[in-house]
């Protein structure tokens, strides 16, 4: 459910109702850069990398459109274009023609690619957990669910409908 009503008054730098929007602002700095900081330690992956490959590990038969890869993990066409091409290079990942229309890209998981992707969601489901988790109250989650889900909502972008691969 979406809540929609006008502001009480103009929201100025100062205004305490940014104090939400700050501390998620920093929280989701700090914990985003710790779980970075773990894959590549522990994995060689990069954050960025790791979201590719559970997007594309969650897309039927393993394959996406580069375009809806784009949008998934909120990245320029270009940007997701650099990130698959090392993908590639590390054999995690392979461009095929798209099955609807062989004009258009998609990013297949390779066997390698899930078999690293399984071993680095240990280590970020762990880092969930401790830099997350482990601070919130049980209750609060649904909350914070409810709150970002709507945000999310609101803020969404159109999702490509025709469901043909030339956009990427």
């Amino acid at each position: 459910m979406t809540v929609s009503r006008p502001l009480e008054r103009p929201i100025e730098p100062r205004d305490t109702r940014l104090a939400p929007w700050r501390a998620f602002l920093l929280a989701h700095a700090r914990v985003v850069r710790r779980l970075d900081e773990e894959l590549r330690a522990e994995h060689d992956l990069t954050i960025g990398e790791y979201d590719a490959l559970v997007t594309i590990a969650q897309a039927p038969d393993r394959r996406i459109r580069m375009r809806q890869l784009a949008d998934e993990v909120i990245l320029s066409k270009s940007g997701v274009t650099r990130l698959i091409d090392r993908l590639v290079d590390d054999g995690l990942v392979e461009r095929s023609a798209c099955l609807a229309d062989a004009r258009g890209a998609e990013a297949v998981l390779t066997e390698r690619g899930l078999a690293r992707l399984r071993a680095a969601a240990r280590t970020h489901l762990r880092g969930i957990d401790e830099h997350f988790l482990a601070t919130l109250e049980r209750d609060d989650l649904a909350v914070i669910e409810r709150a970002l889900t709507a945000v999310a909502a609101r803020a969404g972008v159109a999702a490509d409908a025709d469901g043909d691969c030339r956009s990427g």
